[in-house]
């Protein structure tokens, strides 16, 4: 009698995963390699949402780009304004006042929270966990509601200005924001309590899309994706930027480096920046919020309308822009997804003569294949859900 190997054949096939498909988290197209069920290479294929943001900010003012930073990674607008004009800031060599990075922190790790919220319910829903993702919207429409009362903007905030930030945080602000910060680390025990020991959870992420610390490193991952492998980079503490080393908060990673680990990673990090935001609002200093630079920054409203100098000022640098001294720099971040870099390239004029945008979910793509490979077609959708991509930013 023949063997079992001998009657059972597989062909391998080319399967197409998206533009369209509901868990591709964007329009990411996956060109996925298989062999009956598994994985033999998983190719990402990027560039369907491509418009160009790199060239459009080498032709607007400098402060005029700041919107379109929203627009990259939109379910965390702050942190790309930050990026952004913390290079320019670099290269004017302009320092802020300290009452404007507390409120730059506050912001950042509020749109972190934002972020990861929705990061862990849409995963949960791409494995069939509907309730989660409930939850987790209830406590992001309250850090959206504290970010209106902030900015007046629940998505797109351009609410960072080179210089400082648009408007001072209000004592209502601050009220609501310290409520929010003691409620919400019980709201992320719920969010354990259904998913954490859940064995299905647990049998769709244990050990699948491992990827190991030196092939995190080699890939150019960052955030919660290399963290989940055990690599303890975080440029908050690594390289401290605003007011991060005067905040005490941990660093959480995993051991592993599967999907589950990567989940505990963003878990363990809200709690941590509900930490940070505490500790931000309770030191935060009396003072200005914007730096004193008025070739730079524009006039205040009241002077605007009451000083028809400050008007002429403020017609002029609105229109006209500012200059920067020739020279390039490059800045970065820790965004809820990774390393978030600007490097600018300046020519004394008033536009960047080049930019460009190191952008964390395009680089972790790259690990795709890694992840995939001889793992099963389902694991596929806890993979991508892991890393988190979003794709404003993946394609610019």
């Amino acid at each position: 009698m023949a063997n079992h190997e001998d009657i059972v054949t597989t062909k391998e096939i080319t399967l197409s995963m998206g533009p369209q498909h509901p868990s591709a988290h964007g329009v990411l197209h996956l060109v996925l390699d298989m062999q009956g069920e598994r994985i033999l290479k998983a190719s990402p294929d990027i560039g369907y949402l491509h418009r160009g943001t790199e060239k459009i900010a080498e032709n607007l003012l400098y402060f005029q780009f700041v919107p379109y930073t929203d627009r990259l990674d939109y379910m965390c607008g702050m942190t790309n304004n930050l990026a952004y004009v913390q290079a320019v800031e670099k290269l004017l060599e302009i320092e802020m006042p300290e009452r404007a990075k507390y409120i730059r922190v506050v912001a950042a790790e509020m749109s972190r929270i934002a972020g990861h919220l929705l990061s862990i319910g849409a995963w949960a829903l791409d494995l069939g966990a509907m309730t989660v993702l409930l939850y987790a919207f209830r406590e992001r429409e309250m850090v959206l509601d504290l970010f209106e009362m902030l900015c007046g903007a629940r998505m797109t905030f351009n609410y960072l200005r080179v210089g400082g930030v648009r408007r001072d945080v209000t004592p209502e602000f601050k009220e609501k924001c310290l409520e929010f910060v003691k409620l919400f680390p019980s709201r992320i025990n719920d969010y354990e309590q259904l998913l954490t020991g859940n064995r299905i959870w647990l049998k769709r992420n244990k050990g699948v899309g491992v990827i190991s610390a030196e092939n995190a490193i080699s890939l150019g991952l960052s955030g919660p994706n290399i963290r989940g492998s055990g690599v303890k980079w975080d440029i908050r503490k690594d390289e401290p930027y605003l007011v991060y080393d005067r905040i005490d908060f941990d660093i959480p990673t995993g051991e592993n480096g599967d999907c589950f680990d990567r989940y505990m990673v963003r878990i363990n990090e809200m709690r941590q920046s509900a930490r940070i935001i505490e500790q931000a609002l309770t030191q935060i200093p009396d003072g200005d919020c914007c730096a004193d630079t008025p070739e730079i920054v524009p006039p205040k409203r009241k002077d605007i309308e009451t000083n028809m100098e400050s008007l002429i000022h403020h017609f002029k640098l609105i229109s006209q822009g500012f200059k920067t001294p020739k020279g390039e720099v490059y800045s970065s971040i820790e965004a809820p997804k990774g390393e978030l870099g600007v490097y600018i390239v300046s020519d004394g004029s008033e536009k960047p003569f080049r930019l460009k945008l190191r952008v964390p979910s395009f680089v972790n793509l790259q690990s795709v294949d890694t992840m995939c490979k001889n793992q099963y077609f389902a694991d596929v959708i806890a993979i991508i859900s892991s890393l988190d991509p979003v794709f404003g930013e993946v394609d610019k």
